[in-house]
């Protein structure tokens, strides 16, 4: 994966990935308002930890040393870029 942004929802797991935005699907998105309260921001580090056993849903993400259990409707909202390598070790 290069720098170029992808969803959370597209990652497989256990990639690195630095948040680059949250989209709101509509002024004063209540979904993306709350993602961003639990440290979706830009430029946080994020991985997804593993995918539920049922159409890959909920994702276990990880933001910091908090994990969070998300819909893929809602992983699909953040965009995401590759870590650097220097960065990632």
């Amino acid at each position: 994966m290069t720098g170029i942004p992808v969803t959370l929802s597209e990652l497989p797991p256990r990639t690195p990935v630095i948040v680059e935005s949250v989209d709101d699907s509509q002024p004063n998105d209540p979904i993306a308002r709350r993602l961003r309260e639990l440290g979706f921001v830009a430029g946080e580090r994020v991985e997804v930890v593993a995918r539920g056993p049922f159409g890959a849903e909920p994702l276990l993400v990880q933001v910091g040393y908090t994990r969070f259990a998300l819909r893929r409707a809602e992983a699909a909202r953040v965009r995401v870029v590759a870590v650097a390598a220097e960065a990632a070790a």
